[in-house]
């Protein structure tokens, strides 16, 4: 379930990451992805078969858009887990970015099936963390059954609100590739991780997504 719908569900976190650079006026970060929301299926709405067809213009504008909202190096921090600890400063920074560009090439497609209507924002349960948030959605599938999507976002130095992490029906996508990738480096080194991530890109992720399924 994880995988035929981490692609929908980075769709709408692109429209998560499309916000304004936090202000003490700044919106809560549910009501930024109800807004957003809205804007990105009018975006993307009678483009799909353009973008479809220029793969590297559908990147750029993930990347336009997500790259300056998301906490790639946080969350690749989280996806290495124990092995983040040994690494150094030059590894880290490599895999973050190898990591981030194998996932934007692996679902880039899943934004084109976004439309206007599917994600419904819930209730903010409690008050809002001054440094963390999670965002729960419900997102509504092609038969009319509802997923739930929630989105951890926490607060910078710089006050800024940004996303880290995707939790589909109660299944984080950081925990998903903690545990693949550990499973990678444990068979071979980061090193040589990172080496395949940076020239397979995307055909490393579903190799690992593939032994994930044939090992559980």
């Amino acid at each position: 379930m994880l995988l035929r719908t981490l692609g929908l569900a980075f769709a709408c976190l692109l429209g998560v990451a499309a916000v304004s650079p936090a202000r003490a006026d700044a919106p809560t970060p549910d009501a930024v992805v109800q807004g957003i929301a809205d804007d990105l299926g009018k975006a993307i709405e009678g483009h799909q078969a353009e973008l479809k067809n220029d793969h590297e213009k559908l990147i750029k504008v993930i990347d336009g858009i997500l790259l300056p909202r998301f906490d790639i190096d946080y969350a690749s921090i989280l996806v290495l887990g124990q092995y983040a600890r040994s690494s150094t400063p030059e590894q880290r920074s490599r895999f973050a970015k190898a990591f981030y560009n194998s996932i934007a090439h692996r679902y880039a497609e899943g934004l084109l099936n976004y439309t206007r209507g599917r994600v419904r924002v819930l209730p903010t349960k409690g008050e809002l963390s001054d440094k963390r948030s999670i965002v729960r959605t419900e997102v509504v599938l092609d038969d009319g059954k509802t997923l739930a999507v929630d989105y951890a976002f926490r607060k910078t130095k710089e006050g800024e609100w940004k996303a880290y992490d995707v939790i589909i029906e109660g299944i984080s996508y950081i925990t998903n590739y903690r545990n693949q990738v550990g499973a990678e480096i444990q068979k071979s080194s980061l090193d040589a991780l990172i080496a395949r991530l940076e020239t397979q890109g995307e055909k490393v992720l579903e190799s690992m997504e593939k032994d994930q399924k044939g090992g559980g």
